[in-house]
């Protein structure tokens, strides 16, 4: 059984799941996003099971905007701090915390740990946001390829998505409604979402819409493809003109690093099917004018090689989701990771 509770904090309310019966170190999993604490409910029954659960507690937040938290307004000219500030202020309620943060939430776990490193047992990225932000860099240092980041932020998104987000649209009748993304580009397509499959699409559901949350804002680009980030919103936390990790291996302490991720991901890869510039190199989106595609492995690769107290984990045959989609996989990592800490 897991329950939920609002907890307030310095800054918000959040939502945060707990395990009753569970005590000790806090094992902290963040959401990524379009979704929300749901997807960890699993994960998080099966490490208050294991013997390896002596002495850690699993907890859930919903970050704001998503689940059951409130929706205050994300500033995206912070970068994703809005969202690691809120995660602080829990940590200064519930305690330093192991972080486990997956995609967007990654994210939110790499800026947490640079802001305040002391407060992190150990932190675990899966198939994370780069460090250097989704769309408009190239190269393994993450090199803008626009001043104004052109080709990130809250524009890139699908308007047929946005759409269906707001219908409420739980059918698979359109390639962009919530249930075909999960199906298709959260996990690997054909992968089995079994009794859990309905909880996830109303997760994606509870997303908050508008400038203030997802998608966010956007301003017109004189460079292809046109769009550059706004002030406001999701997208644009992860805009690489307002998130950039580029020191985390100057933080002492140097808590230890998970990081896992599925090896056929198609959200966070080098070749990624949601960056413009790969969609516009195999002609997906008109012009193109020759942008390089974000290599996103190779930038977090070379972020954690100089941080080099990190192990990676790539799990075959698994896409953006290797919590849900090989659990027996990402349990073993995990657990492991959370026992050596």
């Amino acid at each position: 059984m897991i329950s939920a509770e609002r907890i307030s904090t310095a800054r918000t309310t959040l939502n945060v799941l707990s395990v009753p019966g569970t005590t000790g170190e806090p094992v902290l999993f963040i959401h990524g996003n379009v979704s929300s604490s749901t997807f960890w409910r699993p994960t998080m029954a099966a490490l208050a099971e294991s013997p390896d659960a002596g002495g850690l507690r699993p907890l859930a937040v919903d970050l704001r905007g998503f689940g059951d938290s409130d929706p205050a307004p994300v500033d995206a000219t912070r970068g994703l701090r809005d969202y690691s500030d809120d995660v602080l202020a829990l940590l200064d309620v519930i305690g330093p915390a192991h972080l486990i943060g997956w995609s967007m939430g990654g994210g939110v776990v790499l800026q947490a740990l640079r802001d305040r490193p002391e407060a992190v047992r150990s932190a675990t990225l899966v198939n994370p946001v780069s460090p250097y932000g989704f769309g408009g860099t190239t190269g393994p240092d993450g090199v803008l390829t626009h001043p104004d980041g052109a080709g990130s932020g809250g524009g890139t998104a699908s308007p047929d998505f946005v759409a269906a987000l707001r219908a409420g649209n739980r059918s698979a009748d359109s390639p962009l409604s919530p249930r075909s993304v999960l199906r298709t580009a959260y996990v690997v397509p054909g992968a089995d979402l079994g009794e859990d499959e309905d909880a996830y699409v109303e997760s994606m559901l509870s997303t908050r819409l508008g400038e203030d949350h997802y998608p966010g804002d956007s301003v017109a680009a004189t460079a292809w493809p046109g769009v550059a980030p706004g002030k406001r919103g999701v997208l644009n936390t992860m805009a690489p003109t307002y998130f950039r990790i580029d020191d985390l291996h100057t933080i002492d302490p140097k808590p230890p690093i998970l990081w896992i991720r599925g090896a056929e991901d198609v959200i966070v890869s080098d070749t990624s099917l949601f960056d413009l510039a790969h969609l516009g190199a195999i002609g997906a989106v008109p012009d193109w004018d020759g942008t390089p595609a974000q290599p996103m492995v190779t930038q977090t690769r070379a972020v954690l090689d100089r941080y080099r107290n990190y192990r990676e984990v790539a799990i075959p045959g698994c896409g953006h989701s290797p919590h849900v989609e090989k659990p027996a996989e990402f349990r073993a990592a995990l657990f492991t990771h959370l026992r050596e800490a």
